[in-house]
């Protein structure tokens, strides 16, 4: 990662935002390609990308997606299949990330390999 004095814009990646919603569960962000004089750069195309909440036992889940598009109303007619493709990733990497960490867990009295603790307890004749 760069250090503070390092940092520099990218003037010839520069987009300008525009959000659009329907004030209940999508929200479609679009990127239009602009110059470093802020006119429409043509020679790039266009990004959107998708975002909603869905509710899970834990609260609002935030969902975020690519949607390739040509134009907004491309974009509005692929969210649904965006955002359920999104989701069906998280779920995944979350099944992932549960198989991994049941793995790691370590089993009470499973003991050391080789027989765990030695034995003892003989009588002792003096």
């Amino acid at each position: 990662m760069p250090g503070v004095s390092e940092i520099r814009v990218d003037d010839n990646n520069l987009y300008r935002e525009e959000t659009y919603t329907d004030l209940r569960v999508a929200t479609i962000r679009r990127l239009v390609p602009v110059t470093a004089e802020g006119e429409l750069d043509a020679s790039r195309p266009m990004l959107f990308s998708g975002q909603t909440n869905l509710m899970s036992q834990a609260g609002p889940l935030p969902v975020e997606c690519p949607i390739e598009a040509a134009s907004l109303t491309e974009a509005i007619q692929k969210f649904p299949d965006a955002i359920k493709q999104a989701v069906e990733r998280l779920v995944e990497e979350a099944r992932e990330i549960r198989q991994r960490e049941a793995s790691r867990i370590v089993v009470p009295g499973g003991g050391m390999p080789g027989g765990g603790v030695p034995g003892g307890g003989g009588i002792l004749s003096g």
